[in-house]
């Protein structure tokens, strides 16, 4: 029996490697899970671009095993730039989930001065947790002691990543690309992924949190990655 490849799972802005946990479980191979620069207690990068993200990422691999890749929205373009080839990572096919496509001058304008502002620092973990997953639009998110408080554990620095050239990023893929969304997600609407691909996965019943809301919804994407 041929051995699956690695798979590696990329979370997206704010979050971190764990909100994986429920679906590596289904993946019989080698299952890499990193938290981004700047997450979760990752260390931070200079400037935050989707290759300065990728290259960090394909630093933690190994070049002379094949990867198959998940992303989930910010996770999903740097899944899209390690499938370039550029990293030196051999990576044979990608999953995009959940990728925003539509970014309006307000979304970037926010995102930009969330980025110039340094981190909310709180009394307690708890009302640091309620924040850090108002970042990540979850429950909760990582959290870092910081001077006697608590801060989430996310560089701010990253939001300024910008607007991704998804066109640009599709053309130059060296795989085979899915691009997958929940059924209820605001955030990748399924016809604005027809603009890039003419037959994106819908998963049922889920929105933009698609793998943490139902890893085993989520796990038949895992399906276009054998």
């Amino acid at each position: 029996m041929t051995e699956l490849p690695t798979l590696l799972l990329v979370h997206g802005l704010a979050g971190g490697g764990a909100l994986w946990d429920g679906l590596a479980e289904h993946w019989d191979g080698p299952v890499v899970a990193p938290d981004l620069a700047g997450h979760a207690g990752a260390a931070p990068l200079e400037r935050y671009t989707f290759g300065a993200l990728a290259a960090r990422v394909a630093a933690g691999l190994d070049p002379d095993r094949p990867v198959v890749a998940l992303g989930h929205s910010l996770g999903g373009v740097v899944a899209l730039a390690l499938a370039s080839g550029w990293f030196g990572v051999r990576v044979d096919a990608v999953v995009a989930l959940g990728v925003k496509i539509s970014w309006s001058p307000d979304e970037l304008a926010k995102g930009a001065a969330l980025a110039a502002r340094p981190p909310k620092v709180f009394e307690t973990k708890a009302e640091a947790e309620t924040w850090a997953g108002k970042l990540a639009g979850l429950p909760g998110g990582p959290v870092a002691e910081a001077g006697g408080g608590w801060r989430a554990a996310l560089d701010p620095r990253a939001f300024g990543v910008g607007r991704p050239d998804l066109p640009g990023l599709l053309a130059a893929a060296r795989c085979r690309v899915t691009l997958a969304a929940g059924e209820h997600d605001p955030m990748s609407p399924v016809e604005q992924l027809r603009t890039l691909v003419p037959n994106p996965v819908v998963l049922p019943g889920v929105g933009h949190n698609a793998h943490v809301e139902d890893p085993a919804a989520v796990a038949v994407l895992l399906e276009y990655l054998r």
